[in-house]
């Protein structure tokens, strides 16, 4: 096969996407406001030529917020109210699963994540909110736990909390993050949203708060020695990856480079496609894309700042980001080095295409569902958790 030269391979993308349609959404919530460079926002749709069957697998549960699979192919799912389930290969929902602490279960609070970081023995790690002290609620917790196998049913046992938001905060029951990536040093990173109200969202830019930040720890809660800020006599800097984000509800390491790549939630606009560098700071609530949720700016309205990190990709309007994955299997050989994003306000799922750390395409399609999760299958399918109080598990596969 003919290779063309990188300059002229170069020019031939470019000449392309000249002729590509921007991915079609409804006008900007803010069109007085420019990307900072070119491809940052409506970028060109593309069509990986692929319909959607998908199947129901398991119906019935309560609000729920994340899936794992096991090693031998059965998944677990949270529950928001803070039940943790087991469901079968032919979709069968077992009882909860004994060992599961008690969360706090309102608004955005509750369960949330669950991820496998052991096979044999098995160990699991769960995020959820909770309560520190006397009506303090501490946001987002993350606790490790092995899983005693009985029969068809597990049970958690020897836990270990790794990290806690801290200080408590119990203004609201918004934004927790609560999403966990197991590192390929295994090392875990678990993101933090803000907690949404003024002020305490400002504390987004504090490396001594819990609040708007991703932190990377061991896997029993220890503080890796390349940190960022290792060296801080500060417990809670010490774990800090990188600062300033809202409310980050999708992360998954990029198997090409394996970076950690992440998924925040704007305002009114702005939704934001990162992939965090150590010691970095991403802005917030000092810059954003969008406005607040009355339609007045965020704090100075502006943009950009020295010192603060660009998003990679911005929405405007929202799809409301609820999770990521990259794609690596066979059933959709055209997925594969793609990003998969669960969407909540816009029903969807959407496919993002990337060269290096840049968006080159973006494909949406219609679930008729919030989708709370997304996450690849053994088989190569990929399952989706719809956001409901009689909650599905959707198979998703080529027509």
């Amino acid at each position: 096969m003919t290779r063309l030269p990188p300059a002229l391979a170069a020019l031939a993308l470019t000449l392309a996407a000249a002729h590509a349609a921007p991915v079609q959404q409804d006008e900007p919530n803010r069109p007085d406001q420019h990307p900072a460079f070119a491809g940052q926002t409506r970028i060109d749709a593309v069509s990986s030529g692929v319909t959607l069957k998908v199947t129901p697998i398991a119906h019935g549960l309560v609000y729920p917020w994340a899936l794992a699979f096991l090693p031998d192919g059965r998944a677990l799912v949270t529950e928001k109210p803070g039940r943790l389930r087991l469901i079968d290969k032919t979709g069968h929902i077992l009882p909860p699963i004994m060992g599961v602490p008690p969360v706090v279960y309102a608004g955005q609070g509750g369960l949330l994540d669950v991820i496998v970081v052991r096979a044999n023995p098995l160990r699991i790690c769960l995020t959820y909110s909770a309560v520190r002290g006397p009506g303090g609620l501490t946001g987002t917790t993350a606790r490790c736990s092995d899983a005693v196998v009985a029969g068809d049913s597990l049970r958690l046992v020897n836990h270990k909390i790794v990290w806690e938001q801290l200080p408590s905060w119990a203004g609201n029951h918004n934004h927790f993050g609560g999403r966990m990536v197991l590192a390929r040093d295994g090392t875990l990173f678990i993101t933090n949203g803000e907690r949404f109200n003024t002020p305490i969202r400002e504390r987004a830019q504090d490396l001594k708060a819990g609040m708007g930040k991703v932190v990377r720890v061991t896997l029993d809660g220890g503080v890796p020695r390349d940190n960022p800020f290792a060296s801080s006599p500060d417990p809670i800097t010490q774990r800090v990856w990188s600062y300033g984000h809202r409310n980050p509800q999708g992360a998954a390491i990029n198997p090409e480079s394996g970076k950690l790549w992440t998924i925040e939630h704007g305002p009114k606009g702005g939704d934001e496609l990162n992939a965090p560098k150590p010691g970095h700071n991403y802005g917030w609530p000092v810059i954003t894309y969008g406005e607040d949720y009355n339609g007045k700016p965020i704090d100075g309205d502006i943009t950009t700042h020295a010192g603060m990190d660009q998003p990679i990709y911005y929405w405007d309007p929202v799809i409301a980001p609820s999770s990521m994955i990259w794609y690596t299997g066979t059933l959709f050989p055209r997925w594969r080095g793609s990003a998969i994003i669960g969407g909540l306000a816009t029903n969807s799922i959407t496919r993002i295409e990337v060269r290096g750390e840049h968006v080159t395409g973006e494909e949406k399609f219609s679930m008729d569902h919030r989708i709370r999760d997304v996450e690849q299958a053994p088989d190569g399918s990929i399952w989706a958790l719809t956001d409901e109080d009689e909650g599905e598990v959707l198979r998703l596969s080529p027509r």
